[in-house]
Protein backbone atom coordinates (compact mmCIF):
# COMPACT_ATOMS: atom_id res chain seq x y z
CA UNK A 1 0.00 0.00 0.00
CA UNK A 2 0.94 3.72 -0.78
CA UNK A 3 2.55 5.66 1.93
CA UNK A 4 2.60 8.90 -0.24
CA UNK A 5 1.08 12.14 1.25
CA UNK A 6 -0.05 13.59 -2.37
CA UNK A 7 -1.91 10.71 -3.15
CA UNK A 8 -0.96 9.93 -6.68
CA UNK A 9 -4.74 7.96 -7.18
CA UNK A 10 -6.57 11.71 -6.62
CA UNK A 11 -3.51 13.45 -8.88
CA UNK A 12 -3.84 10.95 -12.07
CA UNK A 13 -7.44 11.15 -11.75
CA UNK A 14 -8.30 14.80 -11.33
CA UNK A 15 -4.93 15.58 -13.82
CA UNK A 16 -7.27 13.22 -16.48
CA UNK A 17 -10.84 14.75 -15.57
CA UNK A 18 -9.01 18.09 -15.85
CA UNK A 19 -7.43 17.86 -19.41
CA UNK A 20 -10.57 15.55 -21.08
CA UNK A 21 -12.51 18.98 -19.57
CA UNK A 22 -10.26 21.39 -21.33
CA UNK A 23 -9.02 19.92 -24.25
CA UNK A 24 -10.95 19.96 -27.78
CA UNK A 25 -13.01 16.74 -28.65
CA UNK A 26 -10.69 15.64 -31.62
CA UNK A 27 -7.60 16.18 -29.48
CA UNK A 28 -8.87 13.34 -26.92
CA UNK A 29 -7.03 10.69 -28.35
CA UNK A 30 -3.88 12.04 -28.38
CA UNK A 31 -4.28 13.48 -24.75
CA UNK A 32 -6.01 12.51 -21.26
CA UNK A 33 -9.68 11.50 -20.55
CA UNK A 34 -11.99 10.03 -18.80
CA UNK A 35 -10.47 6.60 -19.95
CA UNK A 36 -7.08 7.36 -19.05
CA UNK A 37 -8.76 8.06 -15.17
CA UNK A 38 -10.32 4.94 -15.07
CA UNK A 39 -7.27 3.07 -16.16
CA UNK A 40 -5.55 4.85 -12.90
CA UNK A 41 -8.74 3.96 -10.89
CA UNK A 42 -8.41 0.32 -11.85
CA UNK A 43 -5.08 -0.55 -11.46
CA UNK A 44 -6.16 0.34 -7.65
CA UNK A 45 -6.50 -1.32 -4.69
CA UNK A 46 -10.82 -1.63 -4.29
CA UNK A 47 -11.94 -1.83 -0.62
CA UNK A 48 -15.81 -2.60 0.32
CA UNK A 49 -16.75 -0.74 3.19
CA UNK A 50 -20.28 -2.62 3.44
CA UNK A 51 -21.99 -4.96 5.30
CA UNK A 52 -23.76 -7.54 3.22
CA UNK A 53 -27.62 -7.49 5.03
CA UNK A 54 -30.15 -10.31 5.39
CA UNK A 55 -33.65 -11.02 8.11
CA UNK A 56 -30.47 -11.30 10.87
CA UNK A 57 -28.94 -8.17 10.58
CA UNK A 58 -28.61 -5.87 13.82
CA UNK A 59 -30.77 -3.20 13.79
CA UNK A 60 -31.46 -0.53 16.07
CA UNK A 61 -33.59 -0.93 18.88
CA UNK A 62 -36.55 1.15 17.67
CA UNK A 63 -36.75 -0.94 14.55
CA UNK A 64 -37.77 -4.69 13.71
CA UNK A 65 -36.07 -6.59 11.29
CA UNK A 66 -36.87 -7.53 8.02
CA UNK A 67 -38.27 -9.83 6.18
CA UNK A 68 -37.52 -11.94 2.85
CA UNK A 69 -39.81 -13.76 1.13
CA UNK A 70 -40.23 -15.29 -2.48
CA UNK A 71 -42.08 -12.85 -4.51
CA UNK A 72 -45.53 -14.65 -5.92
CA UNK A 73 -48.38 -13.51 -8.81
CA UNK A 74 -50.96 -11.42 -7.49
CA UNK A 75 -53.24 -13.47 -9.30
CA UNK A 76 -52.13 -17.39 -7.83
CA UNK A 77 -50.36 -16.38 -5.18
CA UNK A 78 -48.04 -18.89 -6.36
CA UNK A 79 -44.22 -17.81 -5.84
CA UNK A 80 -42.39 -16.90 -9.17
CA UNK A 81 -39.43 -19.75 -9.00
CA UNK A 82 -36.97 -21.11 -12.03
CA UNK A 83 -38.38 -24.35 -12.29
CA UNK A 84 -42.00 -22.88 -12.84
CA UNK A 85 -41.78 -19.30 -14.37
CA UNK A 86 -38.36 -19.28 -15.21
CA UNK A 87 -37.28 -16.91 -13.06
CA UNK A 88 -37.24 -15.62 -9.70
CA UNK A 89 -37.31 -12.64 -7.28
CA UNK A 90 -37.63 -11.85 -3.83
CA UNK A 91 -40.18 -9.53 -1.65
CA UNK A 92 -38.63 -7.29 1.22
CA UNK A 93 -39.68 -5.40 3.83
CA UNK A 94 -37.58 -3.52 6.23
CA UNK A 95 -37.04 -0.52 7.64
CA UNK A 96 -35.24 2.82 4.99
CA UNK A 97 -32.23 2.68 7.91
CA UNK A 98 -30.93 -1.34 7.71
CA UNK A 99 -27.48 -2.40 7.55
CA UNK A 100 -25.02 -0.52 6.19
CA UNK A 101 -27.61 2.99 4.96
CA UNK A 102 -27.86 6.23 4.54
CA UNK A 103 -29.50 9.03 6.04
CA UNK A 104 -30.26 11.56 4.21
CA UNK A 105 -31.29 15.26 5.76
CA UNK A 106 -34.82 14.06 5.38
CA UNK A 107 -34.39 11.76 7.68
CA UNK A 108 -34.78 13.77 10.48
CA UNK A 109 -35.63 17.38 8.89
CA UNK A 110 -38.47 17.95 7.03
CA UNK A 111 -37.80 20.37 4.76
CA UNK A 112 -34.22 18.88 4.42
CA UNK A 113 -32.89 17.19 1.16
CA UNK A 114 -34.32 13.47 0.13
CA UNK A 115 -32.51 10.76 -0.86
CA UNK A 116 -33.30 11.41 -4.67
CA UNK A 117 -32.20 15.03 -3.90
CA UNK A 118 -28.73 14.68 -3.24
CA UNK A 119 -26.00 15.62 -5.79
CA UNK A 120 -24.26 13.17 -7.70
CA UNK A 121 -20.96 14.30 -7.28
CA UNK A 122 -21.32 13.15 -3.55
CA UNK A 123 -21.12 10.27 -4.42
CA UNK A 124 -17.36 10.39 -4.81
CA UNK A 125 -15.07 11.92 -2.55
CA UNK A 126 -11.60 11.93 -1.13
CA UNK A 127 -11.78 9.87 2.19
CA UNK A 128 -10.04 10.75 5.37
CA UNK A 129 -10.31 7.80 7.89
CA UNK A 130 -10.01 8.78 11.69
CA UNK A 131 -8.68 5.68 13.50
CA UNK A 132 -10.33 5.97 17.55
CA UNK A 133 -9.00 2.61 18.55
CA UNK A 134 -6.35 3.75 20.65
CA UNK A 135 -8.57 5.62 22.42
CA UNK A 136 -11.38 2.85 22.99
CA UNK A 137 -8.50 0.81 25.19
CA UNK A 138 -9.16 3.16 27.42
CA UNK A 139 -12.54 4.15 27.26
CA UNK A 140 -14.69 1.77 25.46
CA UNK A 141 -17.17 4.00 24.46
CA UNK A 142 -15.02 7.27 23.76
CA UNK A 143 -16.76 10.32 22.34
CA UNK A 144 -14.57 11.68 19.58
CA UNK A 145 -13.20 15.42 20.80
CA UNK A 146 -11.59 18.46 18.49
CA UNK A 147 -8.69 17.22 20.55
CA UNK A 148 -8.80 14.25 18.85
CA UNK A 149 -8.89 15.17 15.57
CA UNK A 150 -6.22 17.98 15.91
CA UNK A 151 -4.02 15.45 17.10
CA UNK A 152 -5.03 13.32 13.95
CA UNK A 153 -4.30 16.24 12.05
CA UNK A 154 -0.71 16.75 13.72
CA UNK A 155 0.19 13.03 12.36
CA UNK A 156 -1.93 13.31 8.84
CA UNK A 157 -2.34 16.52 7.68
CA UNK A 158 -5.65 19.08 8.08
CA UNK A 159 -8.59 17.19 7.02
CA UNK A 160 -9.53 18.92 3.50
CA UNK A 161 -12.31 20.52 2.70
CA UNK A 162 -14.91 18.76 0.71
CA UNK A 163 -13.87 15.24 1.97
CA UNK A 164 -15.70 12.43 3.87
CA UNK A 165 -14.61 11.98 7.12
CA UNK A 166 -15.16 7.82 8.43
CA UNK A 167 -14.43 6.95 11.86
CA UNK A 168 -12.77 3.60 12.35
CA UNK A 169 -13.38 2.08 15.59
CA UNK A 170 -13.24 -1.93 14.90
CA UNK A 171 -16.78 -2.42 16.16
CA UNK A 172 -17.43 -3.73 12.67
CA UNK A 173 -15.40 -6.89 13.56
CA UNK A 174 -18.13 -8.17 16.00
CA UNK A 175 -21.21 -8.14 13.41
CA UNK A 176 -21.59 -11.76 13.01
CA UNK A 177 -19.95 -12.65 16.31
CA UNK A 178 -21.91 -10.46 18.67
CA UNK A 179 -24.87 -8.96 16.98
CA UNK A 180 -26.45 -7.70 20.21
CA UNK A 181 -23.54 -5.54 20.96
CA UNK A 182 -25.04 -3.31 17.82
CA UNK A 183 -28.21 -2.45 19.80
CA UNK A 184 -26.78 -1.43 23.06
CA UNK A 185 -25.93 1.93 24.00
CA UNK A 186 -23.58 3.65 24.83
CA UNK A 187 -21.37 3.38 21.41
CA UNK A 188 -18.12 4.35 20.35
CA UNK A 189 -18.72 7.56 18.56
CA UNK A 190 -18.36 11.46 17.60
CA UNK A 191 -18.83 14.25 19.68
CA UNK A 192 -21.62 17.21 18.98
CA UNK A 193 -18.44 18.94 19.35
CA UNK A 194 -16.28 16.73 16.92
CA UNK A 195 -19.20 17.25 14.18
CA UNK A 196 -19.28 21.00 14.13
CA UNK A 197 -15.49 21.07 13.66
CA UNK A 198 -15.72 18.61 10.66
CA UNK A 199 -18.56 20.30 9.24
CA UNK A 200 -17.91 24.13 9.74
CA UNK A 201 -14.38 24.07 10.53
CA UNK A 202 -13.21 21.90 7.86
CA UNK A 203 -15.56 21.70 5.29
CA UNK A 204 -16.41 17.97 5.37
CA UNK A 205 -19.14 16.52 2.91
CA UNK A 206 -20.55 14.35 4.44
CA UNK A 207 -19.42 11.13 7.67
CA UNK A 208 -19.36 8.03 8.39
CA UNK A 209 -19.10 5.47 11.27
CA UNK A 210 -19.41 1.52 12.43
CA UNK A 211 -21.64 1.85 14.90
CA UNK A 212 -25.81 1.86 14.34
CA UNK A 213 -26.02 5.30 15.71
CA UNK A 214 -24.16 8.70 15.59
CA UNK A 215 -23.59 9.39 19.29
CA UNK A 216 -22.34 7.61 21.81
CA UNK A 217 -25.92 7.67 23.63
CA UNK A 218 -29.41 8.01 22.91
CA UNK A 219 -29.62 11.97 22.67
CA UNK A 220 -28.99 11.87 18.75
CA UNK A 221 -27.67 15.64 19.21
CA UNK A 222 -24.66 14.72 16.92
CA UNK A 223 -27.25 13.27 14.40
CA UNK A 224 -29.52 15.95 14.26
CA UNK A 225 -27.07 18.59 14.02
CA UNK A 226 -26.28 17.13 10.96
CA UNK A 227 -29.36 16.25 9.17
CA UNK A 228 -30.83 19.68 10.08
CA UNK A 229 -28.19 21.29 8.75
CA UNK A 230 -28.38 19.86 5.29
CA UNK A 231 -25.84 16.78 5.52
CA UNK A 232 -25.36 13.40 5.36
CA UNK A 233 -24.19 10.67 6.29
CA UNK A 234 -23.59 7.07 6.30
CA UNK A 235 -23.95 4.51 8.95
CA UNK A 236 -22.77 1.06 10.11
CA UNK A 237 -19.54 0.75 7.96
CA UNK A 238 -17.34 -1.90 7.58
CA UNK A 239 -13.44 -2.71 6.95
CA UNK A 240 -11.84 0.61 7.78
CA UNK A 241 -8.98 -0.59 9.29
CA UNK A 242 -8.42 -1.73 5.72
CA UNK A 243 -8.33 1.80 4.65
CA UNK A 244 -5.20 4.58 4.97
CA UNK A 245 -5.99 7.76 7.03
CA UNK A 246 -5.52 9.80 3.53
CA UNK A 247 -5.41 9.37 0.05
CA UNK A 248 -8.23 7.04 -0.57
CA UNK A 249 -11.70 7.62 -2.63
CA UNK A 250 -14.84 7.09 -1.19
CA UNK A 251 -17.73 6.00 -3.74
CA UNK A 252 -21.11 5.92 -1.91
CA UNK A 253 -24.54 4.60 -3.68
CA UNK A 254 -27.87 3.88 -3.33
CA UNK A 255 -31.08 3.62 -5.14
CA UNK A 256 -33.21 6.98 -6.23
CA UNK A 257 -36.31 6.62 -4.33
CA UNK A 258 -38.39 9.71 -4.28
CA UNK A 259 -38.57 11.49 -1.32
CA UNK A 260 -36.67 8.88 0.19
CA UNK A 261 -35.83 9.17 3.77
CA UNK A 262 -33.25 6.34 4.01
CA UNK A 263 -32.42 3.32 2.51
CA UNK A 264 -29.50 0.49 2.22
CA UNK A 265 -26.17 2.17 0.33
CA UNK A 266 -23.05 0.30 -0.88
CA UNK A 267 -20.02 2.19 -0.04
CA UNK A 268 -16.42 1.11 -1.34
CA UNK A 269 -13.02 2.68 -0.73
CA UNK A 270 -10.09 3.10 -3.98
CA UNK A 271 -6.82 2.85 -2.31
CA UNK A 272 -4.07 5.36 -3.17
Amino acid sequence: MSKTRIPDLLAGVAAALLLAANTPQPALAQSASLADAYKVIAGKEFVDLTHSFSPTTPVWSGFGQATMTAAADPKTHEPYTIEKSGFRTTYYSMVGQYGTHIDPPAHFDPDGQTMDQIPLKQMILPLVVIDETLLLADDPNHALSIADIEAWEKKNGQIPSGSFAALRTDMYKDWDSDPEKFKRYPFPAWSLDAIRYLFEKRGVVAIGHEALDTDVTEKMESETWILTNNHWQIEVMANLDQVPATGSLIVVSWPKVENGFGFPARAFAILP
